[in-house]
């Protein structure tokens, strides 16, 4: 891989803050305040994270667990839909409080 790639890859941020939705690639382990999150959680978590059903300080956008659907929780939002394993590939479009999903 060249090094410019490999150094942007080093330089984006795990996360991003948007309104009411965070987003990260695999989730955040409840309890813990964002700034204390471990890295290795926001890239790796499934549990406890998946199965949590208290409240978040935001709603938080997802991937990193594939399934057939978008996972649609009061918290969370999962929207890996596999299409690395041959499923579809799922966007998440936020319009105010309304979300739909594109699907290709």
């Amino acid at each position: 891989m060249p090094e410019d790639h490999i150094e942007l890859l080093r330089g984006l941020k795990l996360y991003h803050r948007a309104g009411d939705y965070l987003f990260v690639h695999a989730g955040i382990r409840p309890g813990i305040p964002l700034e204390r999150q471990d890295p290795f959680d926001l890239i790796w978590i499934r549990e406890p994270f998946l199965s949590f059903e208290g409240d978040l300080p935001q709603v938080v956008v997802h991937g990193h667990t594939p399934a057939r659907q978008p996972a649609i929780l009061p918290h969370r939002i999962g929207i890996d839909t596999g299409a690395c394993f041959g499923g579809e590939l799922t966007c998440l479009v936020l319009e105010g409080q309304k979300l739909r999903f594109l699907v290709a």
